[in-house]
């Protein structure tokens, strides 16, 4: 018979599983809450005051989490997740050529109306080796799914002149966005959408994704190398044949 601990037991109607989540959220949420604000130094971030703000005792943080670094890092998961779903949903949701622009105004809307999201995965002023890495993280994620996205819809073959356009893209928008966020770019946001639609619709162009056969011809053409002058004659090219 399997005996069933006190922990695992329903709670005024409440399963064990479902009471974990609802704290696992909580403190994701808190986390949110401390990491993507302006007022909190991520380096004094500690896990009480992650548990206070969730209005959590210590040993709730522990079910879930093992330290403060794998807690910032789901937490930066847990905010990238919701974003691609959204995302996804919204150009999906489009045709074909309304879908960069629907992409765009989604990621736009996303942290203008959260703040808190646009500071955490934008903002040069946080930053620690967690947060570094997961960004480097989730750039190559949006850049896979950017790959993607062109291979299925445009047709684009896939290969690494798709990879390379996609990462520049990826890299492009989230500096835009960071300098955006920084007061660098003064645009309104309706703006801000139509620019950057703009400008990765014209990384959409096919000759983008082939090889560059023919500049790397010439490039190499011209690196040849021509056979040395002998000085007091004129140069090879304005000898005249010679006669047999």
């Amino acid at each position: 018979m399997i005996r069933m601990t006190r922990s695992d037991r329903p709670y005024r109607g409440v399963e064990a599983a479902e009471r974990l989540a609802t704290r696992r959220r909580q403190s994701l949420s808190a986390g949110l809450d401390l990491l993507g604000s302006d007022q909190h130094d991520i380096a004094e971030l500690t896990i009480r005051t992650i548990c206070r703000r969730a209005g959590l005792s210590v040993r709730y943080f522990y079910e879930s989490f093992t330290d403060k670094d794998e807690f910032v890092g789901r937490v930066f998961d847990w905010v990238v997740a919701e974003l691609v779903a959204t995302t996804q949903a919204a150009v999906t949701a489009v045709p074909a050529r309304e879908q960069t622009r629907a992409g765009m105004a989604n990621i736009v809307r996303t942290i203008t109306a959260d703040a808190r999201v646009g500071r955490l995965l934008f903002s040069t002023q946080l930053a620690n080796a967690v947060i570094t890495r997961k960004r480097a993280e989730s750039s190559a994620l949006f850049a896979m799914l950017s790959g993607q996205h062109a291979v299925d819809t445009l047709h684009a073959p896939a290969n690494d002149h798709v990879k390379a356009v996609a990462h520049f893209a990826v890299g492009g928008v989230g500096q835009t966005i960071s300098a955006w966020l920084a007061g660098d770019v003064r645009l309104d946001p309706d703006q801000l959408v139509d620019q950057l639609a703009a400008l990765l619709d014209e990384l959409t162009d096919p000759n983008l994704s082939r090889p560059r056969v023919a500049a790397t011809a010439a490039k190499s053409g011209a690196n040849d190398p021509q056979p040395p002058e002998v000085a007091g004659q004129p140069p090879s090219s304005a000898r005249p044949a010679r006669r047999s």
